[in-house]
């Protein structure tokens, strides 16, 4: 069973932490994981850049020239794609970037991205988070009696929402908070180092049950 290392609520060490098998059976599928994450990342675009075809230009109704006579080659509009000002040929429309993931498979990446933090030894566990009232110094002290404040990327998972937890780390750049079961495959990936509430590792469910996978 994998380990990770273990710091009560004032960021004492204390024994290694068994990590539940329900999350962490060591399976990691690179395939899966690469699938969900584009997926997430397509999901993320706006999908509005738009531009103007020969139709949609205002003006160029009438012929610039007469057809022959001139010497000039003929045109038929001064809105035409090679004139200056005019349409653009094959340019982005606004559309969807939508890609539909089955929720089993996002459940595999979830689980597969802990399974590749745990490898990498870049999972903390905590006693508990939980400050009175909103502290970034005392977030940043916590952060750095657990060896991550250094760290690029740091995600704290939480058992549920906790605001003042949440407001305790916002301040901090390289920092995310999250509720345990609202991290994705990609939040987890993203971070170098990811803190995680030990309630909330204690009330993990099955991956496959975990709807916000």
């Amino acid at each position: 069973m994998p380990t990770a290392k273990y710091f009560n609520a004032a960021g004492e060490p204390g024994d290694a932490f068994q990590l539940p098998e329900e999350l962490f059976d060591g399976v990691i599928n690179d395939a899966v994981l690469h699938t969900v994450i584009k997926a997430h990342l397509a999901n993320k675009r706006q999908g509005n850049a738009s531009t103007k075809t020969r139709a949609n230009v205002s003006g160029g109704k009438r012929k610039p020239w007469k057809q022959k006579g001139t010497g000039r080659a003929r045109q038929g509009s001064i809105r035409a794609p090679h004139w200056r000002g005019g349409g653009i040929v094959f340019g982005p429309h606004p559309r969807s970037y939508h890609q539909d993931v089955p929720r089993k498979v996002k459940a595999l990446a979830r689980r597969s991205a802990f399974n590749t933090k745990a490898q990498d030894e870049s999972i903390v566990v905590v006693e508990r988070l939980a400050f009175e009232t909103p502290r970034t110094r005392e977030a940043v002290s916590l952060l750095g009696k657990m060896g991550v404040a250094d760290a690029k990327r740091v995600l704290v998972l939480t058992d549920g929402g906790k605001e003042t937890v949440f407001r305790s780390f916002r301040n901090l750049p390289n920092v995310e908070v999250l509720p345990f079961t609202q991290a994705s495959a990609y939040d987890v990936m993203k971070a170098r180092q990811v803190v995680i509430e030990a309630s909330a590792l204690q009330a993990a469910q099955p991956a496959e049950e975990v709807v916000n996978a």
